[in-house]
């Protein structure tokens, strides 16, 4: 299927008199942002279906840049009227100085609910994709009668962008994206334990084609069943071996916040005024990249309407750049990496990842293992939290077991791993040569979420601290 980009939708000339609308006060910069998503979704729960939406998102988000003042309107309204009028409100904010964001929310339309006809993937019909869901809901409570509860969810979007400002941007992309969800509950003599997979990626429902649900959902179900004889995890500082592809949420939180250059520029990282530094173990190399194909954090181009690139941020252990947005880039003098990235066309851009990773080292990961007399092996991390300026963290262990005289042996229930980004970077000493990627992510900043991805490839970490409940 071809998708038809805005601009063959939007007129240019209309464009052109909205962003002089902007500066028409005296600004500096004016910026529109025009975007047009469609979705559908469907959950399982229980055995039944829940629900099946469809949705249509559509409107514009103007910025308007005047000194160190920001306005900012949004709305619903796509004709020449709405925008003028939106660019006109943007100005009138920024005119009034003082600094900050002034911000103009229009009333969005009243309309009816669409159903979504020109989604990808458009040629699939809803019960096809219900029964995805069952034959995952089968598959996992296939496994083993200690499963008694599973909820699955699929979903798929279709966004078109159109970004044009007055310093002569113009430039559209379109973003399709799948994902689908499963989680398993168990219950035994331990209580109920929860397994957890999930799949997603820029592409269409093409993604079923190379990957199945129902293993998918018995790798879920494996996990809950496996985490009922688990014990409790131990306490103290221990050495860590992360699996690939799972740990990348680690490098995401504990240190790629912290080179988002509004951060630095705040003074809210603990990477501020440190390029050129060692940061990490010369085994690392840090890497954002919106160019993967199909990953879930792909762009062709950022929200400000800029290409999107393969930034390398640590070079063997050395510190070499941050992520920019264009307009801190452009007022810095530094070149921009496509990491200007925003919600929805009511939000205002800033600096975000899109794929964040370590590249692969030469270790083969058995022998990782192998050379870890003791210590803990983490499957799967959790959701965690990080203190930016710090570096400060907590991560939840979803799937671990102990490592025993080099082998893998016992599961263990659920705790955390706990410990700080920069010295986790520094302790790195083993790297394996297994590189992947993680499952799809939501990265949320300042109330802002935005499709990202991250990967490694199975490292050790000679001592993280765990938070356990074993005595």
């Amino acid at each position: 299927m071809t998708i038809t980009d805005l601009s063959h939708e939007i007129d240019a000339s209309i464009l052109a008199k909205a962003l002089i609308a902007g500066r028409a006060t005296g600004a500096d910069f004016a910026e529109i942002y025009i975007e047009d998503k469609r979705s559908t979704s469907a959950g399982l729960d229980d055995g039944k279906v829940e629900q099946v939406t469809s949705g249509r998102d559509r409107g514009a988000g103007i910025r308007v840049i005047a000194g160190d003042t920001t306005g900012f309107a949004h709305t619903a309204d796509l004709s020449e009227s709405g925008l003028l009028a939106a660019a006109t409100a943007a100005a009138a904010a920024a005119s009034q100085g003082g600094g900050g964001v002034n911000t103009v929310a229009f009333a969005p339309m009243t309309r009816q609910s669409v159903n979504s006809v020109r989604i990808v993937p458009s040629s699939v019909a809803k019960s096809r994709k219900v029964e995805l869901l069952m034959q995952a809901n089968d598959a996992a409570r296939s496994i083993d009668g200690a499963i008694v509860q599973v909820s699955a969810g699929y979903a798929d979007s279709m966004k078109r962008i159109l970004v044009a400002n007055s310093d002569g941007v113009f430039a559209t992309d379109e973003q399709v994206r799948t994902i689908f969800r499963i989680s398993a509950v168990a219950n035994g003599d331990s209580g109920m334990q929860t397994g957890y997979e999930s799949l997603g990626h820029t592409m269409g429902f093409e993604m079923f084609d190379d990957n199945d649900v129902a293993e998918l959902a018995i790798r879920a179900a494996r996990q809950a069943i496996v985490k009922l004889r688990a014990r409790p995890a131990p306490s103290g500082a221990v050495p860590v071996v992360i699996k690939c592809g799972s740990g990348g949420v680690l490098f995401h939180e504990a240190c790629g916040h912290g080179l988002e250059a509004d951060l630095v520029a705040k003074g809210a990282s603990v990477y501020k005024d440190r390029r050129g530094e060692l940061v990490a173990s010369p085994l690392v190399t840090l890497v954002d990249d919106g160019t993967m194909t199909a990953e879930w954090g792909a762009i062709g181009i950022d929200d400000e309407g800029h290409v999107s690139k393969r930034n390398v941020l640590i070079e063997n252990g050395v510190l070499t750049e941050y992520m920019w947005d264009y307009i801190r880039a452009r007022n810095e003098n530094r070149p921009q990496t496509g990491n200007g990235r925003r919600q929805s066309y009511s939000h205002l851009p800033m600096v975000r990842m899109t794929n964040t990773f370590v590249l692969n080292g030469t270790q083969d990961p058995e022998d990782i293992i192998k050379n870890t007399p003791s210590g803990v092996y983490v499957a799967k991390l959790g959701g965690g939290s990080v203190d930016t300026a710090s570096g400060d963290f907590v991560f939840g262990m979803t799937e671990a077991y102990l490592i025993e005289n080099g082998e893998i042996t016992e599961p263990l229930r659920e705790g955390n791993l706990i410990g700080n980004g920069p010295q986790v970077l520094q302790d790195i000493d083993l790297l394996g040569n297994d590189f992947a990627m993680g499952g799809p992510g939501t990265c949320g900043k300042d109330g802002q979420g935005v499709p990202v991805g991250d990967g490694q490839p199975t490292l050790r970490v000679k001592s993280l601290t765990i938070g356990g409940t074993a005595a």
